[in-house]
């Protein structure tokens, strides 16, 4: 039997690969005559580096840069040999670098981020594809555009704070993009405008930390800056605000827009790059999974990418994941023949959760184990 391991990371306990690696040690310990093929997949989030790393022939090289805060961080890019460079904006501007109380969007920067993909440039990428997902980050990629040589301005002529509030004071932008002429990709499965009541600090701002308030500040906010990115920066598209995708990771997708960038699927990114399109065709089992499979897994990530591949193929796809919560008719719309919960694995209620969050290798193991025995000849 051949069977399929595409899951993406179990965010805050697994990468990827780690858990591809875990359901297979289950599934071995039960018969070792099946073929395992192991995909790790992300969809522009946090992992999407290393999951293209371990896909591609590439080289990742190390680049000092800062967090959300402006705190020394270190970040890679991920260079091939045909002039494309790969980023992952979540390693600068991840929700997960800043502890709870840290978290607030009006003062977050993507400064980061624009430091990496400076870094990109200067080692001659001809594209640079950046992973969007993840962010802590409100501030439309201000941040970013300042670290590549477009800086936001006040009346007075004043260079403006970091984050997503001050860009309420936007009267211009000094500067041009320093990009030497390459073209950026945001990989994203987010299609979410940057404004409105779909845009990035309605949906996304209140998981960064954002009350009421704040959203509306921070939507206004960013009004304004793509108000003046339209006016002052050459190539900037009309209608910026209602884009798809400008939403994506506080908004760095319409800054990506506004720089004469497109947005890409990241999961169909991710799926061209490990071969995964050539591997559904010839197995006859597909596992998946992820952290928590939700009502947002069905919208864009990779399970959602994962099971209406297998569906189309008539292969039966089952998802593995620390919480389950879509219902069993929904999920079995979108490709899904069973899912497996760790919490529930474990024992359901705080034991259960507890036991999912600090032995997720385990748990994942003994499913593996369990999913041989039932679809192992």
């Amino acid at each position: 039997m051949r069977v399929l391991l595409c899951p993406d990371k179990f965010a805050g306990t697994l990468p990827a690969p780690e858990v591809a690696a875990a359901v297979a040690a289950g599934w071995r310990e039960v018969t070792d005559g099946d073929e395992l093929l192991i995909r790790p997949l992300a969809d522009g989030g946090p992992g999407f580096l290393d999951v293209l790393a371990e896909a591609l022939d590439a080289s990742r090289v190390p680049v000092p840069t800062v967090d959300p805060l402006g705190r020394p961080a270190t970040g890679e890019i991920l260079l091939t040999g045909d002039g494309t460079a790969y980023v992952e904006s979540a390693q600068a501007c991840g929700l997960h670098l800043l502890a709870p109380y840290e978290r607030d969007p009006k003062a977050t920067t993507s400064f980061g981020l624009g430091l990496l993909v400076a870094a990109a440039v200067e080692r001659g990428a001809r594209t640079v594809v950046i992973g969007l997902g993840g962010s802590a980050t409100n501030d439309a990629g201000a941040g970013m555009l300042t670290a590549l040589g477009v800086t936001p301005l006040d009346e007075a002529g004043q260079a403006l704070p970091y984050g997503g509030a001050a860009l309420a004071g936007t009267a211009a932008l000094d500067g041009a993009p320093r990009l030497r002429g390459a073209e950026l990709v945001a990989a994203t499965d987010v299609d979410n405008p940057l404004l409105g009541l779909h845009g990035a600090s309605n949906v996304f701002g209140p998981q960064k930390g954002a009350d009421r308030a704040d959203v509306l500040l921070l939507d206004a906010a960013l009004e304004r800056f793509a108000a003046v990115l339209e006016r002052d920066l050459p190539g900037c598209p009309a209608a910026l605000g209602a884009l798809p995708g400008g939403g994506a990771a506080g908004g760095i997708g319409a800054a990506i827009l506004a720089l004469g960038g497109r947005c890409e699927s990241g999961i169909r990114l991710v799926t061209r790059a490990t071969g995964l399109d050539a591997a559904l065709d010839d197995v006859d089992l597909v596992i998946t999974g992820e952290g928590s499979f939700d009502h947002q897994s069905l919208r864009g990530k990779v399970v959602a990418g994962v099971a209406g591949a297998a569906r189309d193929r008539g292969l039966p796809c089952v998802v593995l994941a620390g919480q389950v919560s879509t219902g069993r008719r929904e999920a079995a719309a979108a490709g899904v023949t069973d899912a497996y919960s760790l919490v529930e694995h474990f024992g359901d209620g705080e034991r259960g959760l507890e036991a999912a969050l600090s032995r997720p290798a385990e748990g994942l193991r003994e499913l593996g184990a369990r999913l041989a025995r039932q679809w192992s000849r």
